[in-house]
C-alpha cells in the first residue's frame, strides 16, 4: 500500500542520513545536521571548534621539542637529499594539522575496545615522535634517532591499521605522516653513518 511504502522509503532515507552522519565523522548521529531534501550539510559550529582544538593541540604539542630543544643542523654533515631548512616546519605543521583531524574523527567514534585501542597507539607513537628531537638535535645522536624513528615507524603502522578498524578516513588522513616519516627514517640513516 502507499502509506507502507511511503514509510518505508522514510525509515531508508533516516538510515542512509544516519550513515552518512558517521562516514563523516560523527560520533552521534545529530552530529551533521540534516538538510531539508535529506543531504548533509557542514558540522555545526561546536564540532568544528572542538576539530580546531584537536588541530591546534597537536600542532602546540607536536612543537614543543623544537622550541625548547631547537633544531640546528649546522653540525649535520647534509646528505645531496637534504631538504630546504623551511621544508621542515612546513611539513611538520601540515602534518599535525592532518594528526589533529584524524584524531578527532576517531575522538567522536562511539566508545569500544577498537578506538581505545586506536588513541593509545596514537599516543604511544606521538609520544615517541616527541622523543626523537631531543635525542637527535639535542644529544646530537643520530644513530640513537635512528633507533627511535624506526621504533616510530612502526608505531605509526600500528596507529594507521588500529585507525582504519574505526574510522578509514581517518587512516588515509596519516599516510602522508608515514610518507614523511619513512623520508626521515632514510635522512636520518645517511646522516647517522
Amino acid at each position: 500500500s502507499l502509506p507502507e511504502q511511503a514509510g518505508r522509503d522514510a525509515k531508508r532515507r533516516r538510515s542512509q542520513a544516519d550513515a552518512n552522519s558517521y562516514a563523516l565523522g560523527g560520533r552521534k548521529a545529530g552530529m551533521q545536521q540534516q538538510t531539508d531534501n535529506g543531504g548533509l550539510s557542514v558540522p555545526n559550529g561546536r564540532d568544528l571548534l572542538t576539530a580546531a582544538g584537536f588541530v591546534v593541540g597537536v600542532n602546540a604539542v607536536g612543537a614543543l621539542p623544537a622550541v625548547f630543544v631547537g633544531s640546528d643542523t649546522a653540525w649535520i654533515d647534509k646528505p645531496a637529499f637534504f631538504p630546504p631548512e623551511l621544508a621542515f616546519p612546513v611539513v611538520w605543521t601540515l602534518l599535525f594539522t592532518l594528526l589533529g583531524v584524524a584524531l578527532y574523527r576517531v575522538w567522536q567514534t562511539p566508545d569500544g575496545p577498537a578506538r581505545s585501542r586506536a588513541l593509545a597507539l596514537f599516543a604511544g607513537q606521538f609520544a615517541v615522535n616527541l622523543v626523537w628531537t631531543p635525542v637527535f638535535f639535542g644529544l646530537r645522536a643520530p644513530v640513537a634517532g635512528l633507533v627511535i624513528i624506526a621504533v616510530l615507524w612502526v608505531a605509526i603502522l600500528a596507529t594507521i591499521r588500529a585507525f582504519d578498524h574505526v574510522d578509514r578516513p581517518a587512516a588515509a588522513l596519516l599516510l602522508p605522516y608515514l610518507a614523511w616519516v619513512s623520508f626521515a627514517t632514510v635522512l636520518n640513516a645517511a646522516i647517522a653513518f
